[in-house]
């Protein structure tokens, strides 16, 4: 293996699943950086890898950067792993990884196991769009501006808390999505691996002392005159149809009302504002 960072995913609970190709590279590597040495030692005895450990966490990645660009220079393999799961991903490594791409230095993954991914896949909500949105803040208000940032998306939000912190976002969502599905998977790959979906308020009555490590999702967004511009549609599509198609148009392809399109297009007319006004009376 040529000189270079080698960005490595570890189990996310189960050892059994990490990889023989993972256990190869880092059985290779010169050193080994990772958040915790103490529970990157755990893991590397387990596999009886014997790579020299550096510390690499938020408050000494700038330094850390140049330390590890150096030992690159010098021709050293470099591994870096989180404490679970695929680097990165809510952890250090950002910075590091920026830096040495600027620098045009050789860097390459060994892909495995990711808890966002693992709970999108077990949570029956789509996943045909998804957005990862990391740790919800810990203040009242940030957690609730975190999440009415999010309420609207037309995609599945994963985010990351806490056991301790998990009852109090479960009751911020029921405020701000009170009929919204969601999906709580709790110490996946573990022994007492568990998900459960339902509203807010369902899960809250469940997860009233939850233990383990947490990852939570939210459905998509219904798509309604709220959270679409409704109007900006139907002007668009009048344009080109009569109301009454434009109306079926608008519910069938944005999942709005058809009644609430077709009055809205006629209000359009009664304001003077129908594109379409020379067509003449709807029937």
């Amino acid at each position: 293996m040529q000189a270079g960072l080698y960005i490595v995913a570890t189990p996310i609970g189960n050892l059994g699943d990490i990889s023989s190709r993972a256990v190869e590279t880092l059985g290779a590597m010169d050193f080994i950086a990772a958040e915790d040495t103490r529970v990157a030692g755990k893991l590397l005895s387990h596999l009886g890898i014997k790579s020299k450990l550096i510390s690499l966490h938020d408050h000494n990645e700038a330094g850390k950067t140049a330390e590890i660009a150096g030992l690159i220079a010098s021709g050293k393999r470099i591994g870096l792993i989180s404490d679970a799961g695929t680097p990165l991903i809510s952890d250090p490594g950002f910075k590091l990884v920026r830096e040495l791409r600027r620098k045009g230095v050789f860097i390459t993954s060994v892909p495995g196991a990711c808890s966002a991914i693992n709970a999108l896949v077990l949570s029956g909500l789509p996943s045909d769009c998804f957005l990862f949105a990391g740790f919800v803040p810990e203040k009242a208000k940030a957690r609730k501006e975190f999440f009415e940032r999010h309420s609207n998306l037309d995609a599945t939000v994963i985010f990351f808390e806490s056991a301790v912190r998990l009852p109090l976002t479960l009751k911020a969502i029921a405020e701000i999505m009170p009929d919204r599905q969601i999906t709580i998977a709790r110490e996946m790959t573990k022994l007492y691996e568990e998900v459960q979906s339902g509203t807010a308020s369902d899960l809250a009555a469940h997860f009233k002392s939850p233990k383990g490590e947490i990852v939570g999702l939210i459905a998509p967004a219904e798509k309604t005159a709220d959270n679409v511009d409704a109007a900006k549609i139907m002007k668009r599509l009048l344009k080109s149809l009569p109301l009454k198609e434009a109306a079926s148009t608008a519910a069938d392809l944005f999942g709005l009302n058809k009644n609430e399109m077709y009055d809205l297009g006629l209000s359009f007319r009664h304001s003077g504002l129908d594109p379409e006004s020379s067509r003449g009376n709807e029937k």
